[in-house]
């Protein structure tokens, strides 16, 4: 065995090794829920890796007549109400935000749509007789994207608000499970060590940047940034005139980005090479948007994981976050 494998004291690795297990698994936790199919607009609220899964189902939507708001704060937005959708998601059940932001949708008459592995928020839903789904227990929450996202994409799909996506995500499963991630995450990692982490991505894949980001965060425990084509050529493509660190550019290129995308892409790629940054392309390919989503997605998990390890960091605790909450208490 590796030595540095040693470091990873909660086993993370095996958890990692199982995502297309858990994504199996996760399709049959919604059960046959449904809500009535005239919704004017789905909400999702949470916080960290639980809101990611709104995020990430608002990308992987994109196309739909309604739209998806994710709420990241203690209460829900003014122009949520009874003909919304409200997903309470909290993988412990127990986050004050989303707590906070649950009982504000019941005073405004809403009947919200826990999705926890239990707590108060499953204590909520049986005291008011609102829909639960119960997920599986003893996750990082960052690593239980299956769980929290999928029952989600259920419920609509049993509601009739979007077509069975069947075949999308069994080729997406088949896609994760043919690739070897871990190699090339190994190489990524030790080619970012020691460096920060700037991720890109088009608008259209932001969800994709921003877990690269909150995982290098959260299991690395190291500082790294994201911003999107074409916004940031607006703004932030001005901060590499004075560098003031030892920055490394991750670029996610996704084959179905808009023409103009993949031309800054190119364009902003040699400049910043021009600086001394060191710029490294991820390309995204497949047939199925949820797939182009989920595999760029696993890879950053892994490079996350062996990042951890190069740093002599195992990645599962986040103490500084716990050390947070013993003092908001």
């Amino acid at each position: 065995m590796d030595d540095k494998m040693l470091i990873d004291e909660s086993d993370m690795k095996s958890i990692l090794e199982k995502f297309p297990d858990m994504i199996k698994e996760s399709l049959n936790l919604a059960g046959d829920l449904a809500v009535d199919r005239d919704k004017k607009s789905v909400c999702v609220t949470g916080m960290g890796g639980s809101a990611f899964s709104g995020d990430l189902l608002k990308a992987y939507l994109e196309e739909i007549e309604i739209p998806i708001f994710v709420n990241k704060t203690y209460t829900l937005p003014k122009h949520i109400d009874r003909n919304s959708l409200v997903f309470a998601v909290s993988y412990s059940g127990n986050t004050e935000e989303t707590i906070s932001s649950y009982r504000n949708a019941i005073k405004k008459g809403i009947k919200p749509i826990a999705i926890s592995s239990g707590g108060k928020l499953r204590k909520l839903s049986e005291i008011n007789e609102n829909p639960f789904i119960k997920i599986p227990e003893g996750y990082p929450p960052r690593l239980s994207t299956p769980f929290l996202f999928f029952p989600m994409l259920s419920v609509l799909e049993n509601s009739g608000i979007i077509k069975s996506r069947d075949n999308a995500i069994n080729m997406t499963i088949d896609s994760i499970r043919s690739a070897d991630y871990k190699e090339r995450a190994k190489i990524i990692a030790q080619r970012m060590k020691d460096k920060i982490p700037i991720i890109y991505s088009s608008m259209k894949n932001f969800c994709v940047a921003e877990k690269w980001k909150t995982d290098i965060n959260e299991n690395a425990k190291a500082m790294a940034f994201y911003n999107m084509f074409p916004e940031f050529n607006h703004n932030e493509i001005c901060a590499y005139t004075n560098i003031v660190g030892d920055y490394f550019v991750l670029i996610i290129k996704d084959e179905k980005d808009h023409e103009r995308v993949k031309k800054r892409i190119k364009i902003i790629k040699e400049l910043i090479k021009k600086r001394g940054i060191h710029v490294m392309e991820i390309a995204i390919r497949g047939e199925h948007y949820l797939s182009r989503l989920l595999s760029p997605l696993y890879l950053g998990l892994w490079v996350s994981y062996f990042l951890a390890l190069e740093y002599e960091t195992d990645p599962t605790p986040v103490k500084i976050i716990e050390d947070l909450k013993k003092e908001l208490s």
